[in-house]
């Protein structure tokens, strides 16, 4: 006997780092295996640290209730936290080649002028100005082991 299963939510993780470039038009390419799990419906953002975020319309909400948590209450840090990410969010369409327009407001936010990483981080990608990314590269790095030994002792 078989059975079917219907209606399971798509398992994914976007995981790697891609490079492109800022093309006239001010148009990104996403990376081909980006797109493939992030579907088409999409909507990018400024986010932490000077970039920007590329996630699917399906987790958008998701991904909002992780940073303010499951708060009624509108405080100050859930507006400071809508304002930032919410008041800079766009939905995007990709045109055949999996290119969009970045909005002025977020290549001057990402100072994205012209080599680009996009960094796969599970459910949403993160679009960094190539010598951006290089200097948080090194401080990730630099700080990786004693956030582990951090994260380590709380949950051990």
């Amino acid at each position: 006997m078989i059975f079917q299963v219907t209606n399971l939510p798509k398992l994914f993780m976007l995981i790697g780092q891609y490079t492109s470039k800022l093309t006239e038009g001010q148009r990104l390419s996403i990376p081909k295996k980006f797109r493939s799990e992030l579907g088409e419906e999409l909507i990018t953002a400024r986010w932490y640290e000077g970039c920007l975020v590329i996630i699917s319309k399906d987790n958008w909400s998701k991904l909002q209730k992780r940073l303010i948590g499951n708060t009624t209450l509108v405080t100050e840090p859930v507006r400071d936290i809508d304002r930032f990410i919410m008041a800079s969010a766009f939905e995007i369409k990709l045109d055949d080649q999996g290119r969009f327009v970045v909005p002025e407001g977020l290549l001057t936010y990402s100072k994205i002028t012209g080599e680009v990483v996009f960094i796969g981080l599970d459910d949403r990608v993160e679009v960094w100005a190539q010598d951006i990314w290089s200097e948080a590269e090194k401080g990730a790095e630099a700080k990786a082991s004693e956030a582990i030994e951090k994260i380590a002792k709380r949950t051990g």
